[in-house]
Order: C-alpha cells, then structure tokens, then sequence
C-alpha cells in the first residue's frame, strides 16, 4: 500500500526537477580580456628645412628674330647658293642668292660714263670762269664783277651736275651689289621660295630666315606662382635660371635632353583669360653650333622648371602622407597612438607639401597608408621598408593642386 502510494510522489517529483532543469537560464560565460588591435605604420620625424621652390611651366621654342629675305632690286634669279637651301644654315654677309648682274653693269658703265662727261662740263666751266674774271680786269673796272659775270651760276649748275652723276654712280654700284643678296645674320633658312631663272621685283620674297645666336620660350606663370617668384621687369634686372626640358620625350625617355636658360623678361599684360602672365627665357646656342647639347628646334614644345623663392625654415613632407583634404596622422612618441592633425600647406608639388605653421620638429609623421585609423588608436611602430606591404592597396591617394 504504501508502494503505491510513493511511486506517483516520486515520478511527480522527479518530472519537476525535470522540468526545472530544462527551463533554468543559460549560465553567463565569464568575460574575456582582449587587448586592442594596433595599427602598424612607419613614421617620419619632421625637422624644418630651407626649400627651394620650383616653378613648372611649359612652352614652345620661337626665334628671336625670323625675317621675310628679300633682294629690294628688280632681276632674274640666276645663282641660289647652298646656304640658301631649307634648314641651312649660314654665317652673316654669306651670298645666298645672285640674280643676274647683266642689266646692273651696264647700268653702272652708264653711269661712269656719265660721271665723266660731267666731270669735263664742270672743268669748262671752271675755265670760262676764270676767264671771265680776267676779262673783267682788263677792261679796268674797280667794282667787283657780279655772279653772272663770273658764271658762278653756271659753275654751281656744273658742280651739281658732277654731284648728281656721282650720286648715280654709287646708286648704280649699290644695285650690283644688291644683285648678290647676302644674310643679314647668323642664321637658319626656315623655307626657300624661289627658283633659278624666276624674275622678281624689290619686294618678292625669297624665303623665311631666323636667327641662330639664342632662342626664346615664352612660359605661362599662374598668379599663385608670381607670389614665388622675382622677375625681372627692366633693364639691369638679374635674370632667373630656367631648365628646359624636351616636352616630345616627356613619358617615352627616362634621361631625356635638358637645356640651361634664363628668364630675361616678362610680358607687360595679363593673358585676359587666364590672368596668367608670360615670361621669356633665352637659350644660347639652341642649335648646339658652339657646345655638344643637342638641338633645340623651333617650334618644339618644351618643359621648363624655373628657380623661385628659397622657403627658410619650412616643414617638408612628402605628398602621399595625406589622409583626406589637408589631413595627416601624427603618431605620439610617448605612447604610440594616432593623432589626426590638419595642415595649410603653402607650397605643394605632386611629391611635396610645404608647410610654415601647425607642425613642431620631432614629431612622428605615419607614412603608411591605413584603411581606418581613427584618432587615438593605438600603433606600433615598423620600419620604413616594411611600409610597402602594410599599404593598403585598395585606398586611393589623396591629391591637391599646386
């Protein structure tokens, strides 16, 4: 009986441990301690430097001087030298061109001979004069004879008649000369535009020439780059070197051909558009006559790279430390963590930004680019040659203007 009575007790005793068991809350896992993940990155300590700015521009290569060739006497084409081909060049006074000299000696023969007859009208002249001066005594006047007398009018038509022959004469030894038309200056034939045998007048046009002693690049300066820069605006004013590089071998040449120039001017206006005010550099021997530089050509478009202010006691940082718009990370010595510091830079290129103000020497600047780097993060510190495999290859490189 008592069996009985027991069973039912415990099998409802246990079906409620039971269901205690299965219905108790889940015990809470004890917390675990993990330290923060650090950023690695290589750092630059930042000191303050003297900066040289270099101001890029780019142009295209001009003579100096070109002129239009003429000959200013009418002819026929009858020698072309060989100087006075496309591309020649030639020294100043070298004969290019000689046209006919037939029709110009037998002008100066005329002309000679003129001169002689001249010449004779004046000695009679000359004779009858005195003879009138004698007649006049004879026939014992004291007053003094008048010019008409004496034929001082016809001696003064005489003499101008001798003048004006001779006058012909050197006019007539003038177009020989002329006949032969020589360089006005050490030079270069742009282009030959007559032939053997062509007639022309004085003012055909026998070819284009330029000058050879230096050439001239005139290079656009933006008003941000006039701030950086001393130029020269008058006479006595030093000029300012100038580095000119081949703008066809820009990209396609790792040592491409560089020429030594100088900034001897500016222009007096803005360009109206781009407010932008033009300077010119000279480049001596461009077409390497006196040195082993190769050849400037005219027309070639060039780069130049000309020397401006030297910034005094400026923070020089390289470009690719940009985290944004003029942001940068700092690291903090003491306990290695990010800082994020804004910067105005004064001067930037495509590798550099200068910068006056906000920096303090000694502080470490992270070189490495991070994909997230809030402020205050931890860092550790790696070496600068393992910076290229903590780069991110994804994050794109921040860029600013000059």
């Amino acid at each position: 009986m008592l069996t009985r009575i027991l069973i039912p007790i415990l099998i409802l005793a246990i079906g409620c441990v039971a269901t205690w068991w299965v219905s108790r809350p889940p015990e809470e896992p004890a917390p675990v301690h993990v330290p923060p993940q650090k950023l690695k990155t290589a750092v630059l300590e930042i000191q303050r430097d003297d900066y040289q700015v270099v101001l890029d521009s780019q142009g295209v290569v001009r003579a100096h001087h070109e002129t239009t060739l003429t000959a200013t006497v009418d002819g026929t084409v009858a020698v072309i030298h060989p100087a006075f081909e496309d591309g020649a060049f030639f020294k100043a006074g070298e004969i290019l061109v000689e046209l006919d000299p037939a029709d110009f000696t037998a002008a100066l023969e005329s002309a000679r001979s003129q001169v002689a007859r001249a010449e004779a009208a004046h000695a009679q002249e000359e004779a009858r004069a005195r003879q009138a001066r004698l007649n006049w005594e004879d026939l014992g006047y004291d007053e003094e004879p008048s010019e008409l007398v004496l034929r001082i009018p016809q001696l003064k038509e005489s003499r101008a008649n001798v003048d004006a022959a001779k006058a012909a004469l050197t006019q007539a030894e003038r177009n020989l000369e002329k006949s032969k038309v020589r360089a006005p200056f050490d030079g270069r034939v742009r282009s030959r535009m007559v032939g053997l045998g062509q007639a022309i007048s004085a003012s055909t046009a026998l070819g284009q020439v330029f000058a050879t002693d230096f050439a001239e690049v005139r290079l656009p300066l933006t008003p941000d780059q006039l701030a950086f820069i001393d130029l020269p605006s008058k006479v006595g004013d030093a000029p300012v070197p100038v580095l000119l590089t081949d703008g066809l071998a820009a990209g396609r040449s790792d040592n491409p051909a560089t020429w030594e120039g100088s900034i001897v001017r500016t222009e007096g206006t803005l360009d109206a558009s781009s407010r932008e005010l033009f300077v010119i550099a000279r480049v001596d021997d461009p077409f390497g006559l006196k040195n082993s530089k190769p050849p400037l050509r005219i027309g070639q478009p060039v780069r130049a790279a000309i020397h401006g202010h030297v910034l005094k006691d400026v923070f020089v940082i390289p470009r690719n430390s940009l985290r944004g718009v003029n942001r940068i990370y700092l690291v903090d010595r003491d306990e290695p963590a990010i800082r994020r510091a804004e910067i105005e830079p004064i001067w930037t290129t495509t590798e550099d930004l200068v910068i006056r103000d906000g920096l303090e020497e000694g502080q470490w600047l992270a070189i490495t680019r991070l994909p997230y780097a809030p402020d205050g993060a931890p860092v550790e510190v790696v070496e600068e040659t393992e910076e290229e495999s903590l780069a991110s290859p994804t994050e794109p490189a921040a860029t600013r203007g000059s």
